[in-house]
């Protein structure tokens, strides 16, 4: 069982990326969204990416508990943040090729700096949770950036 448990947290081997492997939990996430703007088109809203969140959201909590009693907390090779924040900051999106590369960059930034609190969860929040619910409010924040972008340069869109 704790092989599903990192497969699930590394998203499948990515997070064992011997540099950035938070970078290739995100690329994995890009070339995910990538296929679904070609093989689904370009919808506006997909609420296959509200329900994968939220369920990879619980499974990677409870994956990541799985396996810190072995990698301690917060390590390095979980990547499954990254893959869920990158879908949260694409919520209502359109896709576009522009779009999802704007968003990856969005989502590094918060992840990557850590401000508006992002920080305090990282901090203060143990186990799963902490690991998880950080790269959530970093995509969540993205996904703001990103939809008032759009707002405000609607060219975005194509």
């Amino acid at each position: 069982m704790i092989k599903l448990h990192k497969a699930i947290t590394t998203v499948m081997g990515l997070g064992y990326a011997p540099v950035a492997p938070g970078t290739f939990g995100t690329m994995g996430a890009f070339l995910f969204c990538y296929g679904l703007l070609h093989f689904q088109g370009a919808h506006t809203y997909n609420p296959l990416l509200v329900v994968l969140s939220v369920f990879l959201t619980m499974i990677g909590i409870y994956s990541t508990d799985q396996v810190t009693p072995e990698w301690g907390d917060d390590p390095g090779k979980v990547v499954v943040d990254e893959f869920v924040g990158y879908l949260i900051t694409l919520i209502a999106v359109p896709f576009s090729l522009k779009n999802l590369i704007i968003a990856f960059v969005l989502f590094r930034f918060f992840d990557i700096l850590k401000p508006l609190g992002i920080r305090y969860l990282d901090k203060n929040l143990k186990g799963g949770t902490g690991v998880m619910l950080d790269d959530v409010l970093a995509g969540i924040y993205a996904c703001v950036v990103l939809h008032a972008w759009i707002w405000l340069e609607p060219q975005l869109i194509g």
